[in-house]
């Protein structure tokens, strides 16, 4: 399709062609760009003369705008004017814009040329989403099912290549942004004023009107397209197979792999924005079971591996951290009233040992000239620390700098203070003493010697854990109700999944860290 959507181009002679540089390109484009949305306006539009223009604009520069590439794409994806046809054809015609996208972005940074795959992904997700409303017993259903595998695990290829060659530029860069709203482009793809929302459909309503405030972010953008891709890989993964040990420990595998190989300060964000509430927002393909054990494995992987390079991009290192923290605390909340204890203290754990607490708190303290105290390392309980930081919000301090995230961190500071005898219990916990002190006098040592108990456990988490009790049958209850067991910290079977070289996973071992499996190939689907 590349080769017969770009032959209404031919006829240009380039040698009459009037050199377009600087602001005289620029007008240019804004022009054409204010014309073509107000044939939009039109009963009938014509787009045809507006073909040619853009090519124009394409060939002029040897990285041409976010704009010119996507419009030019798109006039020719209407031109082609072809029939819905069945999955098999759409899958083609898919295949075709990829590749009509791919080489007109070649020349094209990292973010740029995975932002502009917004309309494949989304082609994508309605071909999966059909399929995967059939019991694919027609031959051709098979064969689209597994031509729609091989199409995606090439678009996440093509993302992977990307990412790397970006993964160095993209530490302290300045955002790739564009001159003119993006979402006011979209309607050049499908007829809606809407902004992106219809395009990124496996994105929460919250985390698209997030999204809108950046909305001529391009980094932003091709993160959340990589997040797209990475939700319709994980759902193939349900594809004719039912929800167990083996396939959760599969996906978790998976996706630690592709977060570790990535390396993608923007798509972790969004990952994380997206995780947060109670639910992902993909009921569209999947059964609510598998939802469940999704969303397991997610948590698993995002909560329980520290990703070093969060740390490394200070630009977006403040909203990774405080999203993360949220994130943790809400996860706590969340597997401890469903009763899974034991994920919930490997989560706490796994917050204690990391860099996470301390690196919030020394950003805290130097951009706001505040005194730290001595010898204060990582090890506050998520929900003391997020009270810290509520507290300094309270004062005037801005920490937050975001609506969504304090919004999230009050609600879940009030979920968790419903439990009053949680509350009584920390409450006696100064600010002063929201962190415990290495006695190792190594700043952020996490890791407890083989063979030796963990002296670094938190003040705030143990006393928490103290006061927890679980009743016979299971359920939780708290210091000072009903008669119970005292919670013992059980280790929790992470199924020896963890991420490559430079990546470690907090578990119930001493080591903390083992081999990642292979990724769930199509055969083992």
């Amino acid at each position: 399709m590349a080769t017969v959507l770009m032959e209404s181009t031919n006829s240009i002679n380039l040698s009459n062609l009037v050199p377009l540089i600087g602001e005289k390109y620029d007008r240019k484009l804004k022009q054409l760009i204010q014309d073509l949305l107000a044939q939009f306006r039109k009963e009938s539009p014509d787009f045809s003369v507006y073909v040619d223009a853009f090519y124009e604009l394409l060939q002029a520069k040897v990285d041409p705008p976010f704009e010119v590439i996507w419009v030019y794409a798109a006039l020719n994806f209407r031109s082609r004017n072809f029939a819905e046809g069945d999955a098999l054809d759409r899958i083609s015609v898919a295949k075709d814009l990829f590749q009509l996208v791919s080489a007109c972005s070649a020349s094209c940074n990292a973010s740029k040329s995975i932002a502009l795959l917004v309309p494949v992904v989304f082609e994508v997700y309605k071909v999966l989403l059909e399929l995967f409303g059939k019991e694919l017993n027609l031959k051709r259903e098979k064969k689209a099912m597994r031509e729609l595998k091989s199409l995606l695990d090439v678009i996440v290829g093509y993302i992977s290549v990307c990412c790397s060659k970006s993964s160095d530029e993209e530490i302290d860069s300045i955002s790739q942004t564009s001159p003119l709203p993006l979402k006011d482009l979209v309607c050049v793809w499908i007829n809606t004023n809407e902004g992106f929302e219809p395009l990124l459909p496996l994105l929460s309503r919250e985390v698209c009107c997030w999204l809108c405030g950046r909305e001529s972010n391009v980094d932003y953008l091709a993160g959340a397209v990589i997040t797209e891709a990475f939700f319709l890989k994980l759902c193939l993964c349900f594809n004719q197979a039912k929800p167990s040990e083996e396939l959760e420990k599969n996906l978790k595998s998976w996706a630690v792999s592709s977060i570790s190989s990535l390396q993608n300060s923007h798509f972790f964000e969004i990952l994380e924005r997206t995780m947060l509430g109670t639910a992902l927002p993909l009921s569209s393909i999947l059964k609510p079971e598998d939802q469940i054990l999704l969303r397991k494995a997610l948590f698993d992987a995002v909560l329980l591996v520290e990703y070093p390079f969060i740390y490394l991009n200070a630009n977006l290192m403040k909203s990774l951290t405080l999203t993360r923290l949220i994130l943790i605390h809400e996860a706590v909340e969340n597997f401890s009233s469903c009763g899974d204890q034991n994920r919930a203290i490997s989560y706490l754990k796994a917050f204690s040992a990391s860099r996470l607490p301390s690196q919030i708190i020394k950003w805290v303290t130097r951009q706001n000239n505040l005194e730290e105290k001595a010898n204060a390392t990582n090890g506050s309980s998520p929900r003391a620390l997020m009270k810290w930081l509520l507290s300094l919000e309270g004062l005037g301090i801005g920490i937050f700098g975001d609506d969504i995230l304090k919004l999230h961190a009050k609600l879940g500071l009030d979920i968790s203070q419903a439990d009053q005898a949680a509350a009584n219990s920390e409450s006696k916990i100064a600010d002063d003493d929201l962190f415990y002190v290495d006695n190792m006098g190594e700043e952020g040592n996490a890791h407890e010697q083989e063979g030796k108990p963990n002296e670094l456990a938190s003040a705030a988490f143990v006393a928490a854990a103290q006061s927890m009790k679980v009743t016979d049958n299971g359920s939780r209850k708290r210091k000072g109700t009903a008669a119970g067991k005292k919670v013992k910290f059980v280790k929790y079977d992470l199924h020896q999944s963890s991420v490559t070289t430079g990546t470690s996973v907090v578990t119930d071992s001493s080591s903390g860290e083992s081999e990642v499996e292979d990724p769930v190939s199509d055969a083992e689907e």
